[in-house]
């Protein structure tokens, strides 16, 4: 049996389904240890998973919280540059200086990189260890017929959305994330490993696992012959148990909504929803996705059910629409019992996402910036009488049960060492020795 260990960023949204293939990889008898921040550990710990400890003086309990709630307000461009800046730019220095010297100590045979983590791989190769991307959010392998996973733009063969795309990419690279990929080169300079020089250059030769299912994702060309769509990562033994007031639902169609919980917007949005709901058959239960304010919250039409939490996966069983900023595990789980979307994206992969949705004719997208009570009035009843988007949810849920899931992906996982089990004891998985990292990245 392997030691996994597992490189995941410190938010739910990676969390929750890295822990389930975690979970599963536990259940098939490998042993399995996360490296988090504080943040990051206590999730992990709850879900009764192994988890040592990195950048606890710089990054102490509650820092992801002050990250999320100077991230809330941003969106669109803005909200990607403070991601990047202020989040993956600082885990990943942290993760370079502490990571090597935490994974030897754990005697690790095999990472599994979240693909969001650049400098996974580069550890893995300093380590001599085998490493494999897996990929919780939208895939992020770059190719000029796909638009960039932050834009809203649909699949498009055209010449020029092909340029479009290019050039995107481009700029996505010059100015969000070159500044990682620097800090990684100068890692891997100090560690005499060639540069990164293409943009999936940090992803895994061996085995790239999406919990995308095949059919939510644009038309793809050039994605190696070792990356695997699975389907979604989910492990409902990891959630917290959530008291929610079930005996308060009705026989009405239920639309639940939800706005995560990095991005769940301003109030406004929410009581735009209860707008749109108001004089509709069905019964609203919204899900802030935070705690704080709950004592001061203003009037919603209609009174919908307002919890601070909710039993999502309890709820997805029962509801008719799910109304959602496009989160992708929301979706998927949303499209794994066969429910259609409205989507209101914010930020991040959210337009991205939306953009699948509306392409997969699950549902239907409401840009922020166009959002008004009348507009999702119709929208939630187009969706709510147009059998359509039934249809291609339960064709997406189908697809989803096909695809195999967290299951699926730790047999992938298992596949890919298991043939090679013997070159891997001989020679990747023998330390070269640390070598003293440099404290700072490159200065600017």
């Amino acid at each position: 049996m392997a030691h996994f260990g597992i490189l995941c960023f410190p938010e739910l949204g990676h969390l929750n389904p890295m822990i389930a293939l975690g979970r599963e990889l536990q259940r098939h008898g490998h042993n399995v240890t996360f490296f988090q921040i504080p943040d990051g550990q206590q999730k992990v710990l709850s879900a009764e998973m192994n988890c040592q400890l990195i950048g606890q003086s710089e990054f102490p309990l509650g820092w992801t919280c002050q990250r999320k709630a100077e991230w809330r307000n941003l969106m669109g461009i803005s909200g990607i540059s403070y991601a990047i800046k202020s989040y993956l730019q600082p885990l990943a220095a942290i993760t370079l200086r502490e990571g090597p010297s935490a994974i030897t100590a754990a005697s690790v045979d095999v990472l599994l990189v979240d693909q969001i983590i650049s400098e996974g791989g580069t550890i893995a190769e300093f380590l001599g260890i085998p490493f494999i991307s897996v990929s919780v959010t939208l895939l992020l392998n770059v190719e000029a017929s796909v638009p960039p996973y932050i834009m809203p733009w649909s699949y498009n063969t055209s010449r020029w959305a092909y340029w479009r795309n290019q050039v995107s990419h481009y700029l996505m690279h010059h100015y969000f994330t070159q500044p990682i990929l620097k800090l990684v080169n100068e890692y891997r300079r100090q560690w005499q490993l060639r540069p990164y020089s293409q943009l999936n250059d940090p992803y895994s030769k061996l085995a790239q696992v999406s919990q995308q299912p095949a059919e939510f994702e644009f038309p793809r060309r050039t994605l190696p012959p070792y990356f695997h769509f699975t389907g979604p990562f989910i492990d409902s033994v990891t959630r917290k148990p959530i008291s929610f007031p079930f005996e308060k639902l009705t026989k009405q169609p239920l639309i639940y909504a939800s706005l995560g919980t990095v991005l769940n917007g301003e109030m406004k949005i929410f009581q735009t929803i209860a707008k749109a709901c108001y004089g509709l058959d069905v019964q609203l239960v919204i899900a802030l996705g935070r705690s704080e304010g709950l004592d001061s919250l203003p009037e919603f039409t209609g009174s919908p059910l307002v919890v601070a939490y909710a039993p999502q996966l309890e709820l997805l069983r029962r509801a008719t629409i799910v109304i959602t900023n496009g989160g992708l595990n929301t979706v998927l789980e949303s499209l794994s019992n066969g429910v259609p979307l409205v989507a209101i994206p914010s930020s991040n992969d959210h337009p991205a996402v939306a953009a699948r949705i509306a392409w997969t004719g699950v549902g239907e997208v409401i840009p922020l910036a166009r959002l008004t009570t009348p507009r999702l009035r119709a929208t939630i009843q187009q969706v709510l009488t147009n059998d359509s988007y039934r249809k291609n949810a339960s064709r997406l849920q189908a697809a989803i049960r096909r695809g195999g899931g967290v299951r699926r992906a730790a047999e992938i996982i298992e596949q890919t060492i298991s043939p090679k089990k013997s070159e891997i004891n001989a020679e990747t998985l023998t330390p070269k020795g640390l070598v003293k990292p440099p404290i700072r990245g490159p200065t600017t």
